[in-house]
């Protein structure tokens, strides 16, 4: 287990505050958030690059806090990859196992291995400025498992390929992965954090401002910066009253528009999520079983990667999800005033 207590570090006007963390064995963590951060700062500080202000970092009983980077059983990606040019992708394999005094056919036995798992056996006797940017990534990672790291620390490691590459080295490192190594992955994709991760850490201007399982941290993000990061588009403030007229708890936003959900708590403030999906439209008022039906106008539609989201003011933004069939079907455009409907059991609230 890695254990990671208190690490603090300033840069100036920078903060990295108080992180605290605890990772299993084999486990995929990826932590998230906007460049500046802190996200790099911190894996650069688990590798040894940096020296943290305060705090320490353990592996199970082990304190690497003031270990160097030779002696820590860690093995990091850059963004660069920072392979050897004048090296073939063999001698870029063999440079950290020859740091380790291996004998020659020890280190000709982990070559053949490492090439074989990241199938790239095929160029072990090319230079790296021969190479396709899919073959680079799988070299780096080869030269960085060479020393059979504890774990395996990537920054940005798809950010620069195409995404065909992408997803070939998404499938190499969920491979990885599920023989048992233990990967620390930082990145500002959300979508890449949520196919390759078990646990998600959300970090904002040198915070950990939330960290969990992934499915848990989209469903249930804890502040508005985070639905906005993992691509929520309606997380609605509200306070929860009672209805004068019918008695029953609802969801005030803002300007005193109701809204209905299920819920058993009677007072508080917090958020109300409402899924793009569940907001079905139309131009006429119709008989629904939704609990909730608003009227406002279409301010913008933009295209998405599964059709197109309309963004509508109904007192509040309103985002709804519509495929191109649908667009077409409704005959809208920006400006059309439109019925905006969507079920009391589809709404999630986030107390404060």
């Amino acid at each position: 287990m890695i254990r990671i207590e208190n690490i603090s570090k300033r840069f100036g006007s920078f903060d990295l505050n108080n992180i605290s963390l605890e990772i299993s064995e084999g486990e995929y963590i990826v932590l998230l958030g906007d460049s500046g951060s802190g996200k790099s700062v911190l894996l650069e500080i688990l590798a040894g690059l940096i020296k943290p202000d305060q705090g320490a970092i353990f592996l199970n009983d082990r304190n690497l806090t003031d270990e160097p980077i030779s002696s820590r059983p860690f093995g990091m990606v850059f963004q660069d990859l920072a392979l050897f040019p004048h090296l073939t992708v063999r001698e870029n394999l063999a440079f950290p196992l020859r740091c380790r005094s291996m004998t020659k056919v020890e280190i000709s036995n982990r070559i053949s291995e490492l090439s074989e798992k990241l199938e790239i056996t095929n160029i072990v006797d090319r230079y790296p400025d021969g190479l396709s940017g899919g073959e680079k990534q799988r070299v780096a990672l080869a030269r960085t498992l060479a020393t059979e790291p504890a774990c395996l620390l990537l920054d940005e490691p798809l950010s620069a390929l195409d995404t065909r590459i992408r997803k070939e080295i998404k499938s190499v490192l969920r491979t990885l992965n599920r023989s048992g190594q233990t990967i620390i992955h930082v990145t500002h994709d959300y979508q890449e954090a949520i196919s390759l991760a078990s646990r998600i850490g959300i970090m904002e201007k040198g915070n950990l401002i939330q960290f969990g399982p992934a499915l848990e941290v989209l469903m249930n993000p804890v502040s508005p910066f985070i639905a906005s990061f993992t691509g929520i588009r309606n997380f609605i403030p509200v306070t929860l009253l009672r209805d004068k007229e019918d008695g029953r708890i609802k969801a005030w936003t803002e300007n005193n528009i109701p809204l209905n959900f299920d819920t058993e708590k009677v007072h508080g403030k917090g958020y109300l999520v409402v899924p793009m999906d569940a907001v079905f439209l139309s131009k006429e008022p119709v008989a629904t079983s939704a609990a909730n039906q608003l009227f406002g106008t279409i301010t913008d539609i933009i295209p998405a990667p599964h059709g197109f989201e309309v963004v509508m003011d109904v007192g509040f933004s309103l985002y709804s999800l519509l495929t191109s069939e649908g667009i077409s079907r409704l005959s809208i455009k920006t400006g059309d005033q439109v019925y905006a409907s969507f079920k009391a059991s589809a709404l999630r609230y986030i107390n404060l």
